[in-house]
């Protein structure tokens, strides 16, 4: 479970080629030995049950995350574009004393007392060693997941083998994933949508995955031209880029299979910009760290653009009310989801995984969707970003499509701000597109022609050069929270 494809495509293919990288080209006899390698050097180096992991995507990354679990140990993933408060308190929170790295991310490790492993520093070439597989239980941890801290400090989320394990597999029979497939690695490993769909997906299916350190759209569309890329994950920013690059082409993409974006919400005018220029699909799925992440997924076979997909095999889904009852069909709720890939609990927090998960098992997302008469899920907002004008309910995602619309709007985020008088104003918060200017008065005019009642059109709206975002790529609607209110 997890670890075992990874030696048997070396066993049965050891000179496959399965992960490029900034470094190089690594067939799955050069991976399984590296895992192999660093599983007994962990065992050797921690008493500890985790170990961290502070690496860029690449086959430093995999090795040490399959060696990690080879050492019978769970694996921390640390987000290195996190700040340093963030990552001394995912380093405590954890437990950990042994963090694998290199020396340019060492850097950002200032806790003394850690034992420091630089991969770099280890042999090039592994000894010649046969692992034995851990007998791990289904319900063990195999990966402490942090929460990106997109609303406050970073969360633990625990995530089981069977969690893990169920996703990968309902998700590759949800998209019809097949061992001739080249994945783009494009999101961090530390977050989990990147681990789960450009890891352990293509590692159990023996594909070749293409890990970029660094994102940039060239470096992406090179990829995709050099390496034959059939498969794509990212986040609506990755394809703003990508679609803003003034020498890419339909060409490009034209043996394409399936390009999945995730992380939030997919803005409707680069959906149909992307489909315009490069006569190719976003196909967007929805998921959280607490699901590990995928529940739903929209795929070639299976597609209706502006829903999240139909929900994965194995994946309940209720809609309820504020008071935990049932909405009728076609009526927006909270969602709540149970199945096999829903995590154990929250580290160290106990009173938020008893508030996060009810006794039957469904987990409490915090998001707000319908489920439409096709079985496509759609989501529309989130629970808590609701804004309270004068006691009506105002949904941000619902303006922020709206805003969308506008031919000098690339990107825009709703937020709320407290007002004496009706408790909460509407403030909107947008990017420009490149040379494009907008007007208060004009953007005003603009919601009211497309429909937006009074009360939800924007009383302020604020330009900036570029969204706060985490390090995946998500607008941090609580950085704006904080600037909307210190704007008199």
């Amino acid at each position: 479970m997890l670890i075992e494809p990874l030696f048997a495509h070396a066993r049965e293919n050891p000179n496959q080629i399965i992960i490029i990288d900034d470094q190089g080209r690594y067939t799955a006899s050069q991976a399984a030995a590296m895992a192999a390698g660093l599983g007994f050097y962990l065992k050797a180096q921690t008493n500890k049950p985790r170990v961290g992991l502070l690496l860029p995507s690449g086959i430093g990354f995999v090795a040490s995350f399959y060696g990690t679990l080879l050492a019978g140990k769970s694996v921390v993933p640390i987000n290195f574009l996190l700040g340093d408060r963030e990552i001394a308190h995912v380093i405590k929170d954890s437990g950990i004393d042994t963090v694998v790295t290199i020396p340019f991310l060492a850097a950002r490790l200032h806790d003394a007392s850690l034992k420091i492993i630089d991969l770099t520093a280890l042999p090039k070439t592994p000894p010649d060693l046969t692992p034995q597989l851990p007998q791990s239980k289904t319900d063990d941890e195999a990966v402490l997941m942090y929460t990106s801290g997109t609303s406050g400090v970073p969360k633990g989320v625990i995530l089981t083998y069977a969690n893990l394990q169920s996703d990968v597999d309902a998700a590759i029979v949800a998209a019809a994933l097949q061992r001739r497939h080249h994945f783009l690695g494009m999101i961090p490993l530390f977050h989990s949508f990147g681990m789960t769909a450009m890891m352990l997906a293509p590692i159990q299916l023996g594909s070749l995955v293409v890990y970029i350190g660094r994102f940039s759209p060239v470096a992406a569309v090179n990829a995709i031209r050099e390496h034959g890329i059939s498969l794509m994950f990212g986040v609506p920013s990755m394809f703003w880029a990508i679609l803003n690059l003034k020498n890419a082409t339909a060409d490009d993409f034209k043996a394409m299979y399936a390009i999945i974006t995730g992380g939030e919400p997919l803005p409707p005018p680069l959906r149909e910009g992307f489909k315009a220029r490069f006569q190719t699909t976003l196909y967007e799925g929805y998921g959280l760290t607490e699901t590990s992440p995928v529940v739903a997924l929209n795929v070639p076979q299976s597609n209706k653009p502006g829903s999240v997909g139909k929900p994965l095999s194995g994946v309940q889904v209720r809609l309820v009310d504020d008071d935990g009852q049932d909405m009728p069909p076609g009526a927006s709720g909270e969602v709540w989801l149970k199945g096999p890939m829903i995590m154990k609990g929250y580290h160290n927090l106990p009173l938020e995984t008893a508030a996060a998960l009810t006794s039957e098992g469904f987990f409490k997302t915090g998001d707000l969707g319908m489920i439409d008469t096709d079985g496509f899920l759609h989501i529309t907002g989130r629970k808590k970003d609701l804004i309270i004008v004068a006691g009506e309910k105002v949904v941000p995602r619902e303006i922020e499509d709206v805003l969308m619309l506008h031919p000098a709007v690339q990107e825009a985020a709703v937020v709320g701000k407290a007002e004496a008088s009706r408790g909460q104003m509407v403030v909107a918060f947008i990017v420009e597109r490149p040379g494009q200017r907008t007007r208060p008065d004009e953007i005003r005019e603009f919601c009211r022609q497309r429909g937006l009642v009074l009360f939800k059109i924007p009383r302020e709206i604020i330009v900036l050069k570029e969204f706060p975002r985490s390090g995946t790529g998500k607008i941090l609607k609580r950085v704006l929270i904080e600037q909307a209110a210190a704007k008199a």
